[in-house]
C-alpha cells in the first residue's frame, strides 16, 4: 500500500484511535467489517496504512479466537474490532474463552451515536444500545464508553495496560460512531506510551518467603501442581530445579499447555483434562501441596479428599482471586492453605529458587517413540504415535489438542509443546486459535512447527477461521479427528441412561453427524487449504503428512481429516461420569 499520510497530524477522531493502537505497538487488528467503525476502518486503511495489519475474517468470533491465540504465544494484546451490539454479541463466545484462560485482549466495539439527533434510520437504531459494554461486562476485566475523542485515546491507553496486567484478559471500549467521524478541532496533548504500559509484577514478600522455606524444609512428601504458568525458558528450568531441589513429584494439566518435562522422573500422572488415579493417589499421600495456579485447585482436593478434610499443609501462589467475578465462577471450588502468595506463580519460584540457591537443573529430551501403529481403523491415541513419527523432528507446537488426549499421547519438553486448551470450554475456537497463535509464532521466528489437533465438531463450529491465515500466508498444519459426533455428548447420555435403567444404544440420537456425512475437506479445500480428502489407515496417513510439511513449509495452510475412532481417556470418561 503506498504511504500517503505517514507522519500527517490527525484529522478525525477516528484518525487518533488507530494512531494510539499504533503508538501501543498493536501488530494486528482482527475485525469483520461493520459499518458501526467505518470511520477507524477508514483510518486504519489510509492514515495509518495498515499498522496495525487488518486481519479480515468470516466471522467475529473468529475475529476473537485469533487474537487469542496470539496471547498465547506473544503474551501481548492483539485488536479486535467487533461491529455494534451484533457484532460483540458474534464474539462474545471468544470474550468468555479469553476470559477464562486470563490471556490479554484489548476488544474494540462500536455502536450508533448516542445521540438521537445524528441517527440515520432504521440500522443505526437497532445497532445502538444504551449499556453496550453490559452484555459482556460480567466476563471482561474492564470496560469504558468514552465520550469524547480525547477520553477514547486515553480507554485505549488505560485499557491495553489492564488486559496487560496479571491476572490478565479482555478489556471493552465501545467508541461512538459519532466520535469517529467527529473533525479534530484541537490537536491532543502528546502522551508518552511508554510510561503507559502495565505494572511489572511483583516479587513476593520476603517474610512469605522465608515461611515457605522453612515449610518446605520440614515436607516429607511434596507435590507440586503446575497450572497457568508462563510459556518463559528460564521460568521452565527454574521449575525443574525446584523439583528436583526438593524432590518433589509434579502434576501438570493439559488444559494449560506445556510446564514441566513429561519424561522428567519427577512427574506423576498422565497430563489430561483432569487428574488420573496415579495424580489423585500422589495428593492424598503428600504432606505439603503447592498450588502453583492449577485450574479449580478447590475442586481437585475435593476430587480426592471426599470428606472435605485436608491433611497436607498448603503454599498456594496465584492472582487469580483478583480476576473473579460473581456471575462466572470459573474460579472454582473454594480452598484452604496455610500460605498464600498474591503474586505469579513463576515470581514465586523465582524467589524461592534464589532463596534456596539452587543448582543447574537436568533438561530431558522426549521419550522414545511408540510402536507405531498399522491398519485402518484409528484410534486417538493411534493418531498421536504415527504424528510424533513424523513431526516430532520439527519440534511442532501443539497450538490445540483434542479433549481425546492426554500429555502422555503428546510429550512435552519445551515451554511451547503445548499450549491447552481454550479457557471456557465452549467449542468452536480451534481454528481461529490455531491461525492466531500460528502467526505469532511466524512473526517471533519460531522454528516450532503450528500443528492443531481438533475434533470434527471443534472444526465444523468456525471453520472459516482458516481463510484468514490463508489470506496472510501463515504456515499451519491443521489435524482434523472426524469420528462424526459430538463425541464428549454421547459419554454423558450412556451415563444418563445407564443410570435411568434405559437403552444406552441411543446414546448417539441427536449428536452424530451423518446421513450424510460431512465432507470437511471440501470444505478446507473452499478456503484455500490443502486437503486431499479423507484418511483412512497409518500407511495413507504418514504419506499424506510428508505432503502437508511440503505445503507448510512453503507458507500454506493443509487440513488433513482422518477417520477415527470414538474415545477418550479414562481419567476424563470417570469425570465426566462422576455426577451419576
Amino acid at each position: 500500500m503506498q504511504d500517503k499520510t505517514q507522519n500527517q497530524t490527525p484529522e478525525w477522531g477516528s484518525d487518533v484511535f488507530a494512531e494510539t493502537l499504533r503508538a501501543l505497538g498493536m501488530r494486528y487488528i482482527a475485525l469483520n467489517p461493520g459499518a458501526s467503525y467505518r470511520g477507524i476502518h477508514d483510518s486504519l486503511v489510509n492514515f495509518t496504512n495498515d499498522d496495525p495489519e487488518i486481519l479480515l475474517c468470516i466471522h467475529e468470533e473468529a475475529a476473537v479466537a485469533i487474537a487469542h491465540g496470539w496471547a498465547k504465544i506473544t503474551g501481548r494484546a492483539m485488536a479486535v474490532a467487533l461491529h455494534s451490539n451484533v457484532g460483540l454479541m458474534h464474539g462474545s463466545m471468544g470474550i468468555f474463552n479469553a476470559f477464562c484462560d486470563r490471556v490479554p485482549m484489548m476488544v474494540i466495539g462500536a455502536t450508533g451515536p448516542l445521540d438521537a439527533a445524528k441517527r440515520r434510520p432504521w440500522i443505526e437504531w437497532i445497532h445502538t444500545a444504551q449499556d453496550q459494554g453490559a452484555l459482556v461486562r460480567d466476563f471482561i476485566k474492564w470496560d469504558d464508553q468514552p465520550g469524547s475523542v480525547a477520553a477514547a485515546r486515553e480507554a485505549l491507553l488505560q485499557g491495553t495496560a489492564i488486559a496487560e496486567t496479571a491476572p490478565r484478559g479482555p478489556v471493552y471500549v465501545n467508541v461512538d460512531a459519532a466520535l469517529q467521524e467527529e473533525k479534530v478541532v484541537t490537536a491532543l496533548a502528546p502522551i508518552d506510551v511508554r510510561r503507559r504500559g502495565a505494572p511489572v509484577s511483583t516479587d513476593p514478600a520476603a517474610e512469605l518467603v522465608a515461611s515457605a522455606v522453612a515449610m518446605l524444609g520440614d515436607a516429607k512428601n511434596i507435590v507440586m501442581l503446575m497450572g497457568r504458568m508462563s510459556r518463559d525458558l528460564d521460568d521452565w528450568t527454574r521449575r525443574i530445579a525446584l523439583a528436583e531441589h526438593l524432590g518433589a513429584r509434579v502434576i501438570t494439566d493439559f488444559k494449560t499447555g506445556s510446564t514441566f518435562p513429561t519424561v522428567h522422573p519427577a512427574t506423576v500422572g498422565k497430563a489430561g483434562y483432569f487428574p488420573d488415579a496415579d495424580a489423585k493417589a500422589a495428593i492424598a499421600a503428600a504432606d505439603l501441596i503447592i498450588n502453583l495456579d492449577w485450574l479449580d485447585f478447590g475442586g481437585t482436593l475435593r476430587s480426592v479428599f471426599t470428606d472435605g478434610v485436608v491433611p497436607a499443609k498448603i503454599i498456594s501462589a496465584s492472582l487469580d482471586s483478583y480476576a473473579h467475578r460473581g456471575w462466572s465462577k470459573d474460579g472454582g471450588a473454594p480452598f484452604p492453605a496455610d500460605i498464600a502468595f498474591m503474586n505469579e506463580p513463576d515470581r514465586v519460584i523465582a524467589a524461592l529458587a534464589a532463596a534456596l540457591d539452587l543448582p543447574e537443573a537436568t533438561s530431558p529430551g522426549l521419550p522414545e517413540q511408540p510402536e507405531l501403529p498399522t491398519g485402518d481403523i484409528l484410534t486417538p491415541q493411534d493418531i498421536a504415535a504415527l504424528l510424533r513419527s513424523k513431526l516430532d523432528a520439527h519440534r511442532p507446537c501443539l497450538i490445540r489438542g483434542p479433549l481425546s488426549w492426554t500429555g502422555a499421547d503428546w510429550p512435552v519438553d519445551h515451554p511451547l509443546g503445548a499450549l491447552g486448551y481454550d479457557g471456557g470450554g465452549g467449542i468452536g475456537s480451534g481454528c481461529g486459535m490455531a491461525v492466531g497463535a500460528a502467526l505469532a509464532l511466524r512473526d517471533t521466528e519460531s522454528d516450532r512447527l503450528p500443528l492443531a489437533v481438533l475434533g470434527d465438531g471443534d472444526f465444523l463450529m468456525n471453520a472459516s477461521a482458516l481463510w484468514t491465515g490463508i489470506n496472510k500466508n501463515v504456515p499451519l498444519l491443521v489435524i482434523v479427528l472426524n469420528n462424526r459426533s459430538f463425541y464428549n455428548d454421547e459419554v454423558h447420555q450412556e451415563t444418563v441412561a445407564k443410570h435411568r435403567s434405559r437403552p444406552p444404544e441411543n446414546k448417539h440420537v441427536g449428536i452424530v453427524m451423518n446421513d450424510p456425512d460431512i465432507d470437511i475437506s471440501a470444505i478446507a479445500r473452499g478456503f484455500g487449504a490443502f486437503s486431499p480428502g479423507l484418511v483412512r489407515g497409518a500407511d495413507a496417513l504418514l504419506r499424506t503428512l510428508d505432503e502437508a510439511l511440503a505445503v507448510v513449509s512453503d507458507g500454506g495452510t493443509a487440513v488433513i481429516e482422518i477417520d477415527t475412532a470414538k474415545g477418550y481417556a479414562p481419567s476424563m470418561v470417570g469425570a465426566l461420569r462422576s455426577g451419576s
